[in-house]
């Protein structure tokens, strides 16, 4: 692969937004390698996604411990992209990583104890080449560890210096306020969560919304083109190539019913309409509040990065066209 020289353009397709009450600016398109960039990847593709995503404007690249497979593996490869391709671009990039899900054998590789949660982020950091992230996150709730010595592990972390700032993921509402107001009397604030969402799954506009805004917390969806149900791919059927068919951890063929391939075609029309992609119409549905940073894509071609970056050049979804979604989805889940 010949040497990476970035796009001069780079900033001028991307808008980005202040995270929460920091001052930290984020994309609004945000890319996650919780797929196609652990070992069964193919790596001269997981690198030319990490170049095209940054030549789009695309600063920030989320990951996690047990990404992979196997777990670690895509923090690793990343580590490598940015060592081959990044070394004199680091102060561009938002770097992020979570701790929170199993990662290794025995009491001390799991949850949200500040034994694991330290020892966790030193070894993302090992794997990437790193000697700080910019924002750490706890990847979910631990009912087995008091919520403050989570928190306490979370300050620690950004007064160590292998974080710039923290966050919080899957967290439910009432949970992020005491997590929230925790963080702020260590001086350590949260300025970002990150929850599960899209127009199939809606929890976060029962309290979670309002928390963030109240709190002063950036959003930051993911999952946002639900496992990419919401795009055109399904159709016509379920493409050999497609992640339903090739890898069925987190959206099966099952999942595909002809009541959701339903829906998907009216909201396809709706997009259709608009003269847009359906996933274009799904990240644009999420932008669109005002407690939400941005959104979190994955991609498996640099394709799906240009439409995404795209999608915040459309036009913005009119009163009538957010009142039919809403009946559409209503409808759907009577």
């Amino acid at each position: 692969m010949p040497d990476y020289v970035p796009n001069e353009e780079r900033y001028s397709q991307m808008h980005y937004r202040r995270c929460g009450q920091s001052g930290l600016k984020l994309p609004r398109i945000s890319l996650g390698l919780w797929h196609n960039f652990g070992d069964t990847a193919v790596q001269d593709n997981a690198r030319q996604l990490i170049r095209h995503a940054f030549d789009c404007g695309i600063t920030h690249f989320d990951l996690a411990n047990n990404y992979g497979p196997p777990p670690g593996s895509a923090e690793e490869n990343f580590g490598k992209i940015l060592k081959q391709d990044f070394n004199a671009l680091r102060d561009e990039l938002i770097i992020s990583t979570k701790a929170g899900y199993p990662m290794w054998a025995g009491p001390y590789g799991d949850g949200g104890s500040k034994k694991y949660l330290v020892s966790s982020l030193d070894q993302s950091l090992q794997r990437m080449g790193l000697d700080y992230v910019d924002i750490f996150y706890h990847h979910r709730p631990d009912a087995n560890t008091p919520l403050e010595e989570t928190m306490s592990a979370l300050d620690l972390i950004v007064r160590q210096g292998k974080a710039l700032y923290v966050g919080l993921s899957n967290y439910p509402a009432e949970l992020t306020k005491r997590a929230s107001q925790i963080l702020k009397s260590q001086g350590t604030p949260c300025i970002i969560h990150q929850p599960k969402y899209s127009m199939f799954e809606r929890w976060v506009e029962s309290g979670l919304l309002d928390v963030l805004s109240e709190e002063q917390i950036g959003g930051i969806a993911f999952s946002p083109l639900a496992g990419g149900l919401l795009t055109d791919r399904y159709l016509n059927g379920i493409p050999e190539d497609s992640r339903a068919a090739k890898d069925g951890r987190y959206l099966k063929p099952t999942d595909i019913t002809e009541a959701r391939l339903n829906i998907i075609t009216e909201l396809n029309h709706i997009a259709y309409l608009r003269g847009q992609k359906l996933s274009q119409m799904a990240l644009q549905w999420i932008l669109r509040q005002p407690a939400i940073t941005s959104v979190l894509i994955g991609a498996s071609k640099t394709s799906q990065l240009d439409d995404a970056v795209a999608a915040l050049h459309c036009v913005e979804l009119s009163a009538k066209e957010l009142s039919r979604i809403d009946e559409i989805l209503s409808a759907g889940n009577r």
